[in-house]
């Protein structure tokens, strides 16, 4: 469950601390005073989009961080599949946007990626966000609303099926792709043959290409390095007088002779030895490469044609030698297809209708267990929403087939609702009313949350469209959810508020010319007062006091049965 969220430097937020509790955890206040901001923030710590433009102090960073406490083995087993540290059940979520624009994600200060965070995060807590039943008025929702609700079964079939799909089409894409007729046939292959023999006759190596060009290099440059190379050996030998060579045989023989005048210099006559040595090697080594150096004016015209060529190949194979002798490959491949290829294609139709009998068997199999799924899940929502006030009410899921294979299958399938006596049933997405939106939604998410083991639900005003008797139906069914789940509610219904096992009140001040929303935990008699004004308005009458403190008392009478 969570356990406490702390937000800093958000939109009117300064700075707050909220400890959760488990059961059923009511969230009031006036129009305006920084409701949303709070579910905002936890949707930011659950993936949402973070922006500079929430930071109340542009200059400052932003923080939210959700501190839970986890028992159960399925998200253990999880957490530690994600490489997430975990100990003492407590899990710690942060999101820091700083000044520059920089978010950091936190998962028990382990940094993770923004998609990780939702999927630790849908683990944890399921947050419906105002205006999300809306969602129900669209078809297409309706079946992932059914797959989610169908769990491992539902999603090794629909692994399957889409596996099976890309393989099908696939094949299908290389029957279309190499459909030909006899001539553009024989065209293809003569051209596949001219361009593997132009390939073949170059006879390419791996590597020549650098090879020579660096020989093209110091062909193209002979003269220069030349020049180089005998102004070095002249300035390192021994002929001139002033040369290194000659300079460095004199010094050697100067402190031969004070060396032995003076032991103590033995060292540096070795050492001045050592490099007189050096220095005759080297000029040697250079003279040895002058030698060796001729410019061959056929060589460097073979080279450079070589280069021609292996250019030209690249222009039309590929950038380097690598890419040039794969492409002769596959072209080699192609022509071998081409040389039998009406067996070649008799073989793609025998895979092709192989494949499709595998996929229309999965399909059809994936079909069955969406059905039975969704027998399952309209019959808790039936009986959910009877709970929710709804006299008589029948609620289905109607499939239909598509004309073609899918990656999610062949089925289309949407929610059917009836609500009162003798009218048929019509698509969900047609008929129903805020209320009835609001309530359907509540149901589904019980039901989804029962199935998947959530350990805590969120719901930002749930309540829309609703009043009277149906509040009271949707209040006693936040009670009974909230036996098995943690439930965090916002809501301006004073019979909801009632159910309250925790009530918080948000509320906006001005501080130092500042406006800034806080919330608070309210004491059993504040609980009262904030019903009576949920009840009563701008004026809270002692009638209205005493309304509000029987509504609370039944409410708690309610929660024990």
């Amino acid at each position: 469950m969570l356990q406490n969220m702390h937000i800093k430097n958000i939109a009117l937020i300064d700075e707050i601390d909220v400890e959760f509790e488990d059961g059923l955890n009511i969230l009031t206040g006036e129009t305006g005073a920084g409701k949303s901001i709070i579910i905002g923030s936890l949707g930011i710590c659950l993936g949402g989009k973070f922006n500079k433009e929430l930071l109340r102090d542009s200059d400052s960073d932003g923080l939210v961080e959700l501190t839970f406490f986890v028992n159960q083995e399925h998200i253990k087993d999880k957490l530690l599949e994600f490489e997430i540290p975990f100990s003492d059940g407590e899990l710690v979520i942060s999101r820091r946007l700083s000044s520059s624009g920089r978010t950091v994600n936190r998962v028990n200060d382990t940094t993770v990626t923004t998609a990780r965070l939702k999927e630790i995060a849908a683990l944890l807590i399921d947050l419906h966000a105002q205006h999300e039943q809306q969602t129900l008025l669209k078809a297409d929702k309706h079946l992932a609303i059914l797959d989610h609700f169908g769990g491992n079964d539902i999603a090794d079939k629909k692994a399957l099926v889409r596996a099976l799909y890309t393989e099908y089409t696939d094949i299908k894409k290389e029957l279309e792709t190499n459909s030909m007729d006899e001539a553009e046939k024989n065209k293809r292959m003569d051209f596949l043959d001219y361009q593997i023999k132009e390939i073949k006759a170059s006879d390419l190596k791996t590597g020549e290409d650098e090879a020579l060009e660096n020989s093209y290099k110091k062909a193209l440059n002979s003269k220069e390095i030349l020049s180089i190379m005998d102004e070095i050996y002249s300035m390192t030998g021994y002929d001139n007088n002033d040369s290194v060579g000659e300079i460095i045989g004199h010094l050697v023989q100067q402190l031969a002779r004070a060396s032995e005048m003076d032991e103590d210099l033995r060292g540096s006559y070795d050492m001045l030895q050592d490099i007189d040595g050096m220095l005759n090697d080297f000029n040697r080594e250079i003279s040895h490469y002058m030698e060796d150096m001729t410019f061959d004016e056929q060589s460097f015209s073979e080279i450079e044609d070589r280069l021609n060529l292996i250019n030209s190949l690249k222009l039309k194979y590929g950038r380097t030698i690598e890419d040039i002798l794969h492409t002769c490959d596959e072209y080699e491949e192609e022509y071998n297809k081409l040389v039998s290829y009406d067996e070649y294609r008799t073989e793609l139709k025998k895979k092709l209708k192989l494949i499709e009998e595998k996929l229309d068997m999965a399909s059809f199999k994936f079909t069955e267990s969406r059905k039975s799924a969704a027998q399952k899940l309209t019959e808790m929502l039936k009986a959910s929403l009877m709970e929710l006030n709804f006299m008589t009410v029948m609620f289905e899921m109607k499939f239909e087939q598509n004309d073609h294979y899918t990656a999610n299958g062949r089925d289309i399938a949407y929610f059917m609702i009836s609500t009162n006596v003798g009218e048929p049933m019509r698509p969900l997405y047609e008929v129903a009313s805020g209320g009835e939106l609001s309530r359907v939604m509540l149901a589904l998410k019980s039901s989804l949350a029962y199935e998947d083991d959530t350990p805590t639900l969120v719901f930002d005003e749930i309540d829309v469209g609703i009043s009277g008797r149906t509040a009271q139906k949707v209040a006693e069914k936040m009670a009974v959810i909230s036996k098995n789940h943690q439930v965090i509610c916002i809501t301006h219904l004073p019979q909801i508020a009632a159910m309250a096992d925790t009530h918080y009140i948000i509320e906006k001040n001005v501080e130092n010319n500042k406006t800034i929303s806080s919330i608070k935990r309210l004491s059993d008699e504040e609980e009262v007062v904030e019903i009576a004004r949920l009840l009563g308005g701008v004026e809270i009458t002692d009638n209205t006091i005493a309304n509000a403190r029987e509504m609370k008392g039944l409410a708690e009478r309610t929660k024990i049965y």
